[in-house]
């Protein structure tokens, strides 16, 4: 079986868009992460911790980011899009590694209550 260099460059982009390298953690799609960002009140540097779900993972090199999707109060999801490479991203702690079998979850959009936690 012959593989064209065009074959081989697919099989590699689609492995790196499985994980990201996110401040030395590693994270896949369907972990539940704790991201600590940081942001400007003024003159002061504060901290915000934005917890909840990996549901996707796009792109390759400095062009990489994920999708962090949490249910917030009267279970109304939120989404946020964070670039790997932000300057503002000062933490990321992988909370519970989950398994899942398909490398964007954006079936969770519709799901409602309990079943929105759970991978």
């Amino acid at each position: 079986m012959q593989l064209r260099i065009g074959t081989f460059a697919f099989i590699i982009i689609y492995l790196m868009a499985l994980y990201a390298t996110i401040k030395n953690t590693k994270v896949k799609v369907g972990d539940e992460v704790a991201l600590t960002t940081l942001y400007l009140d003024g003159d002061k540097t504060k901290k915000q911790v934005f917890s909840g779900v990996v549901i996707a993972i796009k792109g390759a090199g400095t062009n990489k980011s994920f999708t962090v999707r949490k249910i917030a109060d009267a279970g109304i999801g939120v989404e946020r899009i964070f670039p790997v490479n932000w300057p503002w991203l000062d933490r990321v702690v992988v909370r519970q590694k989950n398994k899942v079998r398909r490398a964007k979850l954006y079936y969770m959009r519709k799901k409602i209550g309990k079943e929105a936690t759970q991978t």
